[in-house]
């Protein structure tokens, strides 16, 4: 058997953190087994869907790195489809016409406070009055109803609990329910991994299943997420949408590994590659407790993944990071810097933002403005002894050996240690008091932009 699961998002927002985590799930799933993961659009809520909406979510995926097979389907372009399924369980008496008006429900739940049993459920034709009516579903009214969950565990239900569900509205419509059901199992969907939000949804749905003779896909519920205080999480939380995350300038990868273990383990694994994910992602793993978005997490797997990305891959992701966010595109000069300085760059850094401010010094034109901080190791000793210091730099052969080998020799004749050269030259090269190494800095910058910084400030004063 093939694995198919799905993500089946509705386009009225962003492509929340939650429904990321719902969709790098059922990536994980398939993708681990060669299976397919399909992308479905909710969009029957025509009111509150947008094609804005839809982009969004698309490109949330994108960013991601979540490959979906085929293209996505419209569940709204479908409806011609549900309503047919509909027709197909009126004709076989599965299903019957409805005839209650909405005052008559009402009074009838008012009345016995249980769910609404329609009297029309074995009228035949003949006693059908030519007004408006809906298509329900014969629901079982005896026995019970088993959701056999693969995170919840078997889930019993009392069927005198269900009502008989609406299919079709009086308009001719297909509900959501139904739609669900008949998209599914059109898509071949063998895995439905989704918020445990649905699981009331469950026993509704399989009994269009059970009616229709279809096979009933697996069912995964997968707690929701709360924030770290334990509360249903939301905006102050860090229920941003995935967009946002990359404006923020968090990696894919990081955001990849930190959804993965919100509410899944593997042992005590924190830190995985996608290929570990996809090989070690099962259903087993998926605890049954809310699971807690903790930002500072997802800060320390993001520095962690930044640390152990390609070089050029990250550069890569870090041009998009600029796009995403309005800024401009480096130039071909600093791209080239940045290329070369990517290796001490992306040490302990958690975030592009903080990447780009270590790599202030390549980012900076001349002449170089130190902040507060830095210009304070700028005094008059500090100024006369980077004059002495820039001779020696000019004949030096720009190699990091020898350039430690010329600094440590010039310390030593002026009775200090390398660490008193150390800020002034950071304060010339940088502007800033905490930088890089001033050796990494002088080889990206190379020994003409490394001296004429550095003769800026001596000139200066």
């Amino acid at each position: 058997m093939t694995v198919v699961t799905r993500f089946a998002p509705s386009p009225t927002g962003y492509l929340h953190i939650g429904g990321a985590r719902t969709a790098l799930f059922n990536w994980l799933y398939a993708r681990g087994r060669g299976g397919k993961f399909l992308l479905r659009i909710e969009d029957t809520d025509r009111a509150r869907s947008t094609p804005e909406a839809t982009e969004a979510i698309l490109k949330g995926l994108t960013w991601l790195g979540l490959d979906w097979d085929g293209e996505p389907v419209s569940q709204f372009e479908r409806a011609d489809r549900h309503a047919e399924v509909a027709q197909a369980l009126l004709a076989s008496g599965k299903a019957y016409k409805c005839f209650s008006t909405q005052e008559e429900i009402a009074a009838h739940r008012e009345a016995h406070k249980t769910p609404f049993q329609s009297p029309w459920r074995d009228k035949t034709e003949a006693e059908h009055p030519d007004t408006p009516y809906v298509v329900r579903i014969k629901a079982p009214q005896t026995g019970e109803t088993v959701i056999r969950d693969q995170v919840q565990g078997d889930v019993t239900i009392n069927n005198a609990q269900l009502d008989d569900m609406v299919l079709l509205r009086s308009d001719g419509t297909p509900v959501y329910m139904l739609a669900v059901v008949v998209d599914d199992h059109d898509m071949g969907v063998t895995h439905a991994i989704r918020g445990d939000d649905h699981l009331n949804n469950a026993a509704r749905q399989q009994m269009v299943y059970d009616a229709m003779g279809w096979d009933v896909p697996v069912w995964a519920h997968i707690p929701l997420i709360h924030g770290a205080d334990g509360k249903k999480l939301s905006k102050r939380h860090g229920a941003l949408g995935a967009d946002e995350y990359q404006k923020m300038g968090f990696p894919a990868a990081g955001m990849r590994n930190y959804l993965a273990r919100l509410g899944w383990s593997h042992g005590d694994d924190e830190f995985f590659t996608d290929a570990q994910a996809r090989e070690w992602f099962d259903l087993d793993g998926i605890g049954k407790a809310p699971a807690r978005f903790d930002l500072k997490k997802l800060e320390h797997l993001s520095g962690q993944h930044i640390a152990a990305s390609d070089d050029a891959a990250l550069q890569r992701e870090l041009d998009a990071f600029l796009d995403a966010t309005g800024q401009a595109a480096l130039t071909q000069g600093q791209h080239d810097a940045m290329e070369q300085a990517m290796p001490f760059l992306k040490e302990r850094a958690k975030t592009f933002p903080e990447l780009l401010d270590k790599a202030a010094f390549i980012l900076s034109d001349r002449p170089i403005q130190p902040d507060e901080k830095s210009a304070k190791a700028l005094d008059t000793v500090s100024l006369g002894i980077l004059k002495e210091l820039t001779p020696h730099l000019q004949t030096a052969n720009w190699n990091r050996t020898d350039l430690e080998a010329v600094m440590n020799a010039f310390a030593e004749s002026q009775g200090t240690k390398f660490g008193k050269l150390a800020a002034p030259l950071r304060a010339a090269l940088a502007g800033r008091a905490a930088t890089p190494s001033v050796y990494d800095m002088m080889l990206v910058l190379g020994r003409d932009e490394s001296l004429a910084r550095i003769l800026d400030v001596v000139q200066d004063k």
